[in-house]
């Protein structure tokens, strides 16, 4: 929020000004609970400033819906319960994006064993980020003992141009992985349940 009155709605018009100039484009927004949290309610206080952005993202918003321009905003928070019911309205689409994540970390090597994402999807739910980063790690370390295991049972010395090459992950590898990491968000996990319930869209593909 600016210090000075009505700068803040401003950055936030000119932000959406530019981008419809330059569509199609996106707006990323992230931690955006810090900017459109709950208004109200039982010991909140809010600054006369921060009501008057909030409600300028919402016109912004609400503009991009009535107009043809291709402007994609994407929200990012880690307290979606905290967020004001009227944005929650106008973020149509909560994507899954683990399967993203997977996909990126653990890329498809050509020819290869298909990895099954759709499951480590599925048997990821309530895994932050860093846990998915640590599970894709522990996954792609599995080929890498195995032939640490073969050079370490192999008497002989191996010259290093003959060095057999580090396989590729497989679905074992993964299952392995899933097995040896946990979840650190346990501590609110009910309440990212009882928000995926309430307000949840998923597709998986």
């Amino acid at each position: 929020v600016h210090n000075i009155s009505g700068d803040s709605e401003k950055l936030i018009k000119v932000l959406f000004d530019l981008a419809r100039h330059h569509a199609p484009s996106t707006i990323f927004l992230d931690e955006i609970d810090a900017i459109i949290s709950q208004r109200g309610g039982e010991g909140r206080s809010e600054h006369e400033a921060s009501r008057r952005l909030k409600t300028e993202l919402l016109i912004q918003m609400d503009g991009l819906t009535r107009s043809d321009e291709l402007v994609f905003v994407l929200a990012a928070t880690n307290l979606p319960w905290e967020l004001d019911a009227a944005m929650l309205r106008r973020l149509e689409k909560r994507p899954e994006a683990r399967k993203a994540m997977f996909e990126e970390l653990l890329p498809q090597q050509h020819g290869e064993e298909a990895l099954p994402y759709d499951i480590l999807v599925e048997r990821s739910d309530g895994y932050s980020g860093s846990d998915i980063r640590l599970l894709c790690k522990e996954a792609a370390m599995q080929p890498l003992r195995r032939l640490m295991a073969v050079l370490e049972d192999n008497q002989e010395v191996v010259p290093e141009d003959e060095l057999p090459n580090v396989g590729p992950v497989t679905s074992d590898d993964i299952e392995t992985a899933l097995r040896n990491t946990r979840p650190s968000a346990h501590l609110h996990a009910h309440r990212y349940e009882k928000f995926n319930a309430d307000y949840g869209s998923q597709i998986l593909r």
